[in-house]
């Protein structure tokens, strides 16, 4: 507490100035996108534009629980059914492997650090079409286990590169004291080290569910069926079927943001902490 510094005087209303014009800024395409939704075709088109709708045009919102190709709520259940088994398989698989990598000493530690990292960097679409392949042979191809499997090899390598970082900060004493009151290695593993790795898990399950969700590539490609595919692949098919009728994309758009933004604001301060904690560990 000691070493805070307290900004006074003029410098604090700039500094706070400069803030709210930055959140301003980055909250703007947001505001844009919820009022555009509820204006008509004519108003979003009008010169100069209205920054808040004359009349509110709900009907962007009626035409997406008609039970066509684009229902809200199948699309949203596509999607939460998607992104939530991509977020279960990345944390149940990088958790342990995250504590092996940073427990362990073992031959070719550092390789493997490398290729999590190498994934990390590689485009979408070199992986498309050796996915594509490995789908088609084991018959996962146009099933939502497809896109589950591709979108956790995104929050897989994330996962481990920050809660490996976690694992090895955490005294080897801990677990010596966990055998010492009966635990074998899983039990204490369960019990000790993953309870104080908590902050990073969260944050690894979070990022990886937004993975997931935020997806389009992997959902267009190995999924064909429309009813099928998760909503952005909806909003993308929305803007073929209706060209340049924005006022059903920014509705649809809208809907797909609720869940990001609920989960950045009942879950930022383990985001926060998490992220935080896991860069200046190990």
């Amino acid at each position: 507490m000691g070493d805070e510094k307290i900004i006074h005087g003029k410098k604090n209303i700039i500094l706070n100035i400069a803030a709210i014009g930055v959140l301003v800024a980055l909250l703007f395409p947001l505001y844009w996108i919820v009022v555009t939704s509820l204006k008509t075709e004519q108003e979003i088109f009008r010169i100069p534009p209205t920054l808040f709708p004359e009349m509110i045009n709900l009907k962007s919102y009626a035409a997406q629980l008609d039970s066509g190709d684009f229902n809200m709520f199948r699309s949203f259940a596509n999607s939460m059914i998607i992104a939530m088994g991509s977020m279960i398989l990345a944390v149940v698989l990088a958790v342990p492997a995250s504590y092996g990598i940073a427990k362990y000493k073992f031959k070719g530690r550092r390789i493997m650090l490398l290729g999590f990292m190498v994934t990390q960097m590689l485009p979408v679409s070199v992986l498309l079409t050796p996915m594509f392949i490995m789908f088609r042979n084991i018959h996962a191809y146009n099933t939502p286990f497809a896109a589950i499997l591709a979108d956790a090899t995104i929050g897989i390598p994330f996962s481990v590169l920050i809660l490996k970082n976690y694992f090895a900060s955490i005294p080897k004493e801990l677990e010596e004291a966990a055998y010492i009151d009966g635990c074998n290695r899983f039990t204490a593993f369960i019990k000790v080290l993953i309870p104080i790795a908590k902050p990073g898990v969260i944050v690894c399950a979070i990022f990886s569910f937004l993975y997931a969700w935020g997806d389009l590539a992997y959902g267009m490609t190995f999924i064909i069926d429309q009813q099928k595919r998760p909503i952005t692949a909806g909003i993308f098919n929305f803007m073929g079927q209706y060209g340049t009728k924005w006022s059903y994309l920014t509705a649809f758009a809208v809907v797909t943001i609720i869940p990001v933004a609920l989960i950045f604001i009942f879950m930022q301060k383990y985001i926060i902490s998490g992220m935080t904690s896991g860069a200046v560990k190990g």
